[in-house]
């Protein structure tokens, strides 16, 4: 118990701190300050996890009750004030680190969702609200439409995985097999989305191909 009790920290906390950096990277291609930054950071990390925890009662949220939480945040968002020039250069870096912090978040929610007994059904959707919450908090904060409303498989992939976390759970399968398999395949289909341009259909496009004349922005 105590290993899997540690596995789930290391995900948690690993999620925190890459779901961190992609907000952080959000806000400095704002040209935000360090104060701005680190709220970012903080929000695109752990905005998921506190909504799972309200909605199953787990409260106060891990996310405020544990500092570590707060410190990897803070450490993500530093690195990245510091240091954006050099994440930067790696190809698309806050879809990158979006989709591992994504997947990490999915299946880890799933997992306690079923955990506190919630139904196998409701507790991949509540990974799935893991997953994407932090990713909606930090486009709200910079004025964005959410990428979850309008990305490459973005909610699906968090689905996909989460699913595959609950159904592993339900087979009796080892927790690090089934939140491995949960995250690598959300991970897998996100980023193949990305570089392949999958998506869902997109509102008015018929209406356009059609000839119809778009609005006007």
């Amino acid at each position: 118990m105590q290993t899997q009790q540690l596995v789930l920290l290391i995900a948690n906390l690993a999620g925190t701190f890459v779901f961190a950096l992609s907000g952080a990277l959000a806000a400095t291609r704002r040209q935000l300050d360090l104060f701005g930054v680190l709220v970012l950071a903080f929000a695109a990390a752990n905005s998921g996890g506190i909504a799972r925890d309200v909605l199953i009662g787990a409260v106060p949220p891990v996310a405020i009750s544990d500092w570590r939480y707060l410190a990897a945040a803070v450490a993500a968002g530093i690195i990245t004030f510091r240091w954006s020039h050099l994440i930067e250069r790696m190809q698309h870096p806050v879809r990158m680190f979006d989709a591992a912090g994504l997947a990490l978040f999915t299946v880890t929610g799933a997992h306690k969702a079923l955990a506190f007994g919630l139904h196998p059904v409701m507790a991949a959707l509540l990974g799935m609200l893991t997953g994407i919450g932090g990713g909606i908090a930090r486009d709200l904060l910079l004025a964005d439409v959410p990428m979850v409303l309008r990305a490459d498989l973005y909610a699906v992939a968090a689905l996909v995985g989460a699913t595959v976390l609950v159904l592993g759970t339900l087979l009796g399968l080892p927790t690090v097999a089934t939140m491995s398999a949960g995250a690598a395949a959300c991970f897998t289909l996100r980023m193949l989305a990305v570089k392949r341009g999958w998506h869902l259909p997109i509102a008015g496009r018929r209406g356009a191909a059609a000839g119809d004349n778009p609005p006007r922005r």
